[in-house]
């Protein structure tokens, strides 16, 4: 029982390592968006690609010297919600990494219990992070069409990048942290029932 509770951690520590590199590696990165323009207008077909914290001057930059538009400021507070969503995550996984190992030394049902809710909370954060991105490139895409028009715009080529890619896999390895750790609590709780013959 112990030794699969060993495992168990040993795995959950190994894919909380991951999940934090991940996506430290995509928020660092600048290929969450790429753009492929191949209007006529220019001479050459170009390629741009953006991050979280802005990119290459790309189709959907908008500089408007009079002011911003009711859409752009929305899309700017949606930007503003993203950098504070996965640079939180990202510090949670830290935490919850550090209450990880105190947990499993203890072999406390009750902290291994916490730590896993943590690195779901922290699963959960990811992905209002990512889908909120989604959503803001969704709509700064419908504010490009809306500026060059759609003949224009048909010729201009978008997709998701690498980095949000990156994000994906660290959200997938925070719930899978997450969910080894209640294991690992569940194999606490029994190991301490065979020890001491109390009831679960």
């Amino acid at each position: 029982m112990k030794a699969g509770f060993g495992c168990v951690v040993i795995t959950a520590g190994l894919m909380g390592i991951l999940s934090f590199s991940f996506l430290a590696f995509a928020i660092g990165t600048e290929y969450w968006y790429v753009i492929d323009d191949n209007r006529p207008n220019h001479t050459d077909p170009e390629h741009f690609h953006s991050g979280l914290w802005g990119g290459s001057d790309d189709v959907q930059s908008s500089k408007n010297p009079s002011g911003f538009s009711e859409s752009e400021r929305q899309m700017q507070r949606m930007h503003n919600v993203i950098a504070i969503l996965l640079p939180l995550s990202l510090v949670m996984l830290v935490f919850g990494g550090i209450c990880g190992v105190f947990s499993s030394l203890a072999q406390s049902k009750t902290l291994l219990i916490g730590t896993a809710s943590s690195f779901l909370f922290c699963s959960l954060l990811t992905l209002s992070g990512v889908s909120l991105y989604i959503s803001y490139s969704q709509q700064a895409l419908e504010e490009a069409e809306r500026r060059i028009g759609p003949e224009q715009m048909a010729l201009v080529h978008t997709s998701f990048g690498w980095s949000m890619g990156m994000a994906w896999l660290s959200f997938i390895l925070e719930v899978i942290t997450g969910l080894l750790l209640l294991f690992a609590a569940r194999i606490a709780q029994l190991t301490q029932y065979q020890e001491t013959g109390a009831p679960i």
